[in-house]
């Protein structure tokens, strides 16, 4: 939820350092953590799951040397060019040829030239989680991707253990290992971390409607979210589930005040509202809170907080494979933190739909396995 952003932004005024939205926030997180102490019982660790399944870590062609680096230049400031710049010389002299792109209509004739050519290693999205939907969403899926975190949230880079770092990028680059994830596609976009429905969507729509075109950081969310609280009226949302359970698929609805649709597990800020869920188990992860309030939505920050959510009565989470989410208000959606829209909205999940290029220790880490030696893929 964006109100959770709130919880983690420094914001001055009147708020003061023990008063106000992040105080009682706090407050309700030690009562909740006395009346439920954290412990991991009860949740499933789904990572042990991924060793059955059908993605396992490979490499990329050795003589494929190619790497286009998708950045956006308006949005950042002079150190971005200047970290590209040195990520172009670290992938040289790993012996990568490095092309920066910097408009999609030259990206989608590169990656088409390079590809056939079988020259292409891997497109670079030097910037955030928004550069990174945008790649995967004119790309095919198996064009390597990797990430170079220049954003604010970077969540695809946090969990595959990304960092802006050129010369470590460069060194994951030239190893070449490579696995395929799951994605999920709304109203026929393609996301890749999750999408927040209700309260969430507004904070992103009012934010993305103020937005210059500069860098986003923090305190950029502070106002778009101080008048998402001024004026939200918590809208009713009928959640139409085809839920994964054990092989079978069962149809369900419920009704809620917020929802969520998770692919990976981080939100932002440290949260976590699936923490178990996992892109390589061919579904989709669903988190409904029930009751619309700004001292609803904090209680419910407390308890994410704790990873206790799931013990309150008007919490529900579920394994799906396809959502329906309606409302007979207009309510806006958040794509991976990019707006998409008003429902209704319709999500599937896309089994191993992207192709990403990490480092080999994470994706051993999630519990992948090695499907080739580690030399097939080294220069």
């Amino acid at each position: 939820m964006a109100i959770f952003k709130l919880y983690h932004c420094p914001i001055p005024c009147s708020f003061g350092h023990e008063s106000g939205l992040m105080a009682i926030a706090g407050r309700m997180v030690r009562a909740a953590r006395r009346q439920y102490p954290f412990t991991r019982r009860g949740l499933t660790d789904r990572s042990r799951e991924v060793g059955s399944l059908a993605s396992r870590i490979s490499f990329v062609n050795p003589a494929a040397d190619h790497v286009l680096v998708v950045t956006n230049p308006s949005a950042g400031a002079r150190s971005r060019s200047e970290a590209i710049a040195e990520l172009v010389n670290c992938l040289k002299e790993r012996g990568l040829s490095a092309e920066v792109v910097c408009d999609f209509p030259s990206f989608d004739a590169l990656v088409k030239r390079y590809r056939a050519a079988g020259q292409l290693r891997a497109v670079v999205a030097a910037g955030g989680d928004g550069t990174v939907a945008e790649i995967v969403n004119r790309s095919e899926p198996d064009v390597p991707l990797t990430v170079f975190p220049l954003g604010t949230a970077n969540l695809l880079a946090n969990y595959f253990a990304l960092v802006c770092d050129p010369a470590a990028l460069a060194s994951t680059l030239a190893e070449g290992a490579i696995a395929r994830f799951d994605a999920g596609k709304a109203n026929g976009r393609i996301f890749l971390s999750m999408v927040g429905c209700g309260f969430d969507g507004d904070v992103v729509r009012r934010l993305h409607q103020k937005r210059d075109g500069g860098h986003i950081s923090y305190w950029t969310w502070a106002m778009p979210i101080l008048e998402t609280i001024r004026s939200y009226r918590y809208p009713g949302l009928r959640v139409h589930c085809s839920l994964a359970a054990g092989g079978e698929v069962a149809m369900t609805t419920h009704r809620a005040r917020w929802a969520f649709v998770i692919n990976l597990p981080d939100y932002g800020g440290g949260l976590q509202l699936v923490r178990e869920a996992v892109a390589t188990d061919g579904v989709l992860d669903l988190c409904l809170f029930e009751n619309g309030s700004l001292w609803h939505g904090l209680k419910y920050l407390g308890f994410v907080k704790l990873g206790r959510h799931r013990a309150l009565s008007d919490a529900k989470t579920a394994r799906l494979t396809r959502v329906r989410i309606e409302s007979d208000d207009r309510v806006p959606y958040q794509l991976d933190g990019d707006p998409g829209g008003f429902l209704p909205l319709d999500i599937e999940v896309l089994p191993e739909r992207v192709t990403l290029l990490a480092g080999r220790s994470r994706f051993l880490a999630l519990g992948l396995e090695s499907a080739a030696p580690q030399s097939a893929g080294a220069r």
